[in-house]
């Protein structure tokens, strides 16, 4: 059974980092492209960033600069990297690969 799980999220701080993490179990991440999602209240989910099996990677305008997806193959977890964090990436986060299911998520909270 493929299942993704998502920790990592939090409050924060403008300005502040976190690292969220999506570990995977029945699926082997590798094999895969693997997408972050964001949905804030309100609105519809977005894409954040994306790694490709061949460990490319691509982001949104909104998050480039600031945000590194990467992979651990040996642990079979993918990370987003998170810093110089604004109230506009309070939102919901989710990892997801082809096939997989949707996580419960993980929720970033950027506030003074």
């Amino acid at each position: 059974q493929v299942q993704l799980v998502e920790s990592g999220g939090g409050l924060v701080q403008p300005g502040g980092s976190l690292r969220l993490s999506c570990a995977a179990s029945g699926i082997i991440l590798r094999q895969y492209s693997t997408t972050w999602y964001r949905q804030a209240p309100g609105k519809q989910r977005e894409f954040v960033a994306l790694i490709s099996t061949e460990a490319y990677t691509n982001y949104a305008d909104s998050v480039k600069g600031r945000f590194t997806i990467s992979r651990n193959n040996a642990k079979n977890t993918v990370y987003l990297q998170m810093n110089s964090l604004k109230p506009d990436d309070t939102a919901v986060y989710y990892c997801n690969t082809p096939g997989a299911p949707w996580g419960q998520g993980t929720q970033v909270t950027v506030s003074s």
